[in-house]
């Protein structure tokens, strides 16, 4: 198995001939408003470009996971970090076949998308002759998780590959650590830039949340969502001084935009 990290929450799982595209938010710098305005700088979404490498990583796409999408039906707050325009146009185009939360497969196909598989809380699916689950996911600390629109997380069972848990967009939850003690996967992913709005807590994990999911986690750490949206706090070099502090430097990659990690 290949993990070819994009940009933020975006990434490519490569196993054998398929290639597996997480959360695509594929446009230009500068393509989407700020998420926050007051607690971070104003600065335009995404904040830095896709890395040289993507359109040919890309082009070999063979299927899609999108953790969350839709808030209400509502298409001005789609959670463009992990579906823009951009996106959305990339996989209409080659019609590629998508999983998604079940409470999101009608809004997606209405605006054209492909949706094969759609999937409730903890149930699991044949896929790609393998097994993929659900695993609940909440979107923020507080009264705000509910209005976020929770999605989900991702447990990826394929012939012959690492199991890997794409933890979504969420806090730690009981569902999380459920997933991380019963599962027990061999890859776990996890959004940690700590992404806030001017109103409300948190929407992704604290720092501490995150060096209690590394703890958790039975084997290696992947951990994105970092540098590329004006609302995430955390960065690269913030959360490896955490992780080193914690003694934890040993479980937890940390992918640069257009990097390849092999497993």
């Amino acid at each position: 198995m290949k993990i070819h990290h994009l940009r933020s929450a975006t990434f490519i799982i490569e196993s054998g001939d398929k290639f597996i595209l997480i959360d695509p938010m594929l446009g230009k710098k500068g393509s989407m408003p700020p998420f926050s305005v007051i607690k971070a700088k104003a600065a335009k979404n995404p904040t830095v470009e896709m890395p040289s490498n993507a359109d040919e990583r890309l082009s070999k796409v063979t299927h899609t996971l999108i953790t969350h999408s839709q808030t209400f039906g509502i298409k001005a707050l789609q959670h463009g970090d992990h579906l823009d325009s951009a996106g959305e146009e990339f996989l209409t185009s080659s019609n590629i076949p998508i999983a998604t939360p079940a409470k999101d497969k009608a809004y997606l196909e209405k605006y054209g998308l492909t949706v094969n598989w759609g999937i409730g809380n903890w149930q699991t699916i044949d896929f790609l002759d393998g097994k993929l689950t659900a695993i609940p996911a909440q979107h923020g600390h507080g009264w705000i998780h509910k209005i976020m629109a929770n999605g989900v997380g991702f447990f990826l069972q394929l012939p012959n590959e690492p199991t890997i848990y794409i933890s979504g967009d969420t806090v730690l939850t009981d569902d999380v650590r459920r997933a991380l003690n019963e599962l027990k996967p061999d890859i776990t992913v996890v959004a940690a830039g700590c992404a806030h709005m001017d109103v409300g807590q948190p929407l992704l994990m604290s720092t501490d949340e995150v060096m209690e999911f590394i703890r958790l986690s039975p084997n290696k750490v992947i951990a994105n969502h970092m540098e590329a949206l004006n609302h995430c706090a955390v960065t690269r070099s913030i959360l490896k001084e955490s992780i080193d502090k914690n003694g934890l430097l040993d479980k937890v990659l940390i992918p640069a935009d257009g990097e390849t990690l092999d497993f």
